[in-house]
């Protein structure tokens, strides 16, 4: 199984990211572990706001790419309605993916 993310950071901004391991990938942003992204590094990452389940990580990686082309105002919004379908239903199977509950 693979995870597109998407993070909170203090300065209100929104990072995407994808991962094999979830809860490794979360320390390694909040703690700014060695391996955290450059921009959590710089944008200090406060919550994860939501995560997707897909079977393999071309499926994870397609999420991510398409979630990083919207502006912020869908993204807020997918973050709220969760509709990804909706948003990219028109580019992606968005039935590959399931929404965590956190």
């Amino acid at each position: 199984m693979y995870y597109t993310y998407m993070l909170r950071c203090k300065d209100n901004s929104i990072y995407t990211g994808m991962t094999k391991d979830l809860e490794r990938r979360m320390q390694e942003h909040f703690e700014k572990d060695k391996k955290c992204a450059k921009y959590t590094l710089r944008h200090e990452a406060q919550k994860l706001e939501c995560a997707w389940k897909s079977e393999n990580r071309v499926l994870a990686s397609k999420l991510e790419y398409h979630i990083k082309q919207l502006s912020k105002l869908q993204k807020e919004e997918l973050i709220q309605k969760n509709n990804l379908q909706e948003l990219l239903g028109e580019k992606i199977a968005t039935d590959q993916y399931e929404i965590l509950s956190l």
